[in-house]
C-alpha cells in the first residue's frame, strides 16, 4: 500500500509539473484531468480484477486509458493543430494494435505468469495496477503535452524525423510480436525464439517500444518549454522499465529457468545481443 501511495503522489507531482503552459477545460489543466483518469480508471478494474483473481484485463485497462485520454485531450484543442493530430494518431494506432494483441495473448496462453504470486496479494495486486497508471501517463506525456501546450510550430525535421522513428519503432514491434506468436503456433512455449528479428537481438520486441516513443517524443520537442521538459522522461522511463524492472529482467529468468541447461540456448544468449542489434 505505501509503494501505491509513493507512486499515486509521483503521477500527481508529475502532472503538476506538466500543467505549466498547457491547455485547461473548465479551469481545470486538462493533463492534471487525464492524470486522474489514468490512475481512477486502474483502481475501478482492479476491484473486480482482486475479486475475481484474474490479470487478464490488466493490459487491456493500460490501453484502454491510453486512448481514453489521448482522445480526451485531443477533444480538448481546437481543430487544425497538425501536431495534435499527428501525435494523438501515433499513440490511438499504437494503443488499438497493442492492446488488441496482448488481450488475445492473454487469453490464448490462459494467463500471465507475471501476477501469479502477487494476485493473492492485495496490496501487491493493487501496487502493480497503480504502477500502470504511472506507465501510462509517464509514457504518454509528450504526447499530451505537444497536443495541449499553448505553443504551436510547424511539425519541422525534428517532428519529421520523430516520425520516422514512431513508423520504424511501430513496425519492427509489429513485426517481432507477430514472429513469435507464430513460432508460439508452431512449437509450443517448450522452445525459444531465434528466428526473424530474434536473430538479431533477444528483445526486439521492447528495442521497436523504446523507439517509437523516442519517435513521439521528438514529435513533441519543439512545443516543449520549462516544465513540459519533463515529457523527455518518457522514452528514459520506458528503457529503464523495460530493461530494469518488469519486461527482460523477468523474461530472462523465466528463460533461463526453462532452458538455461540447452546449449543451443546458452550460445544463443552469448553471440545474440540483449538489446541492440550488432
Amino acid at each position: 500500500m505505501l509503494i501505491s501511495a509513493v507512486t499515486t503522489l509521483i503521477g500527481a507531482l508529475f502532472a503538476l509539473g506538466l500543467s505549466q503552459g498547457t491547455l485547461t477545460l473548465g479551469d481545470w489543466p486538462v493533463i492534471a484531468q487525464c492524470a486522474l483518469i489514468v490512475f481512477a480508471l486502474q483502481w475501478v478494474a482492479f476491484i473486480p480484477a482482486y475479486l475475481k483473481q484474474t490479470e487478464r484485463f490488466y493490459d487491456l485497462t493500460g490501453s484502454v486509458t491510453y486512448l481514453s485520454c489521448t482522445l480526451y485531450a485531443l477533444y480538448s484543442v481546437e481543430l487544425g493543430r497538425p501536431r495534435a493530430l499527428l501525435l494523438a494518431s501515433c499513440v490511438l494506432i499504437w494503443a488499438m494494435r497493442l492492446g488488441a494483441f496482448l488481450f488475445r495473448r492473454v487469453h490464448q496462453d490462459g494467463g500471465d505468469g507475471r501476477f501469479d504470486s502477487i494476485k493473492p496479494r492485495f496490496g501487491a495486486f493493487l501496487t502493480a495496477w497503480t504502477i500502470q497508471g504511472l506507465w501510462v501517463l509517464v509514457t504518454a506525456s509528450p504526447a499530451w503535452v505537444g497536443m495541449l501546450t499553448e505553443r504551436q510550430a510547424p511539425i519541422g525535421v525534428v517532428g519529421s524525423l520523430g516520425l520516422t522513428l514512431w513508423v520504424i519503432g511501430f513496425t519492427v514491434e509489429v513485426i517481432a510480436d507477430r514472429q513469435k506468436r507464430a513460432h508460439r503456433a508452431r512449437h509450443g512455449s517448450g522452445r525459444f525464439i531465434q528466428e526473424g528479428l530474434w536473430r538479431y537481438c533477444r528483445h526486439p520486441n521492447y528495442l521497436g517500444e523504446i523507439t517509437l516513443w523516442a519517435g513521439v517524443t521528438l514529435i513533441a520537442l519543439p512545443v516543449m518549454s520549462g516544465w513540459l521538459y519533463l515529457g523527455l522522461l518518457s522514452p528514459v522511463f520506458v528503457y529503464l522499465l523495460l530493461t530494469r524492472v518488469s519486461g527482460i529482467p523477468m523474461l530472462e529468468e523465466r528463460a533461463h529457468a526453462r532452458w538455461g541447461d540447452d546449449p543451443a540456448y546458452q550460445r544463443y544468449v552469448r553471440e545474440t545481443p540483449r538489446l541492440l542489434p550488432f
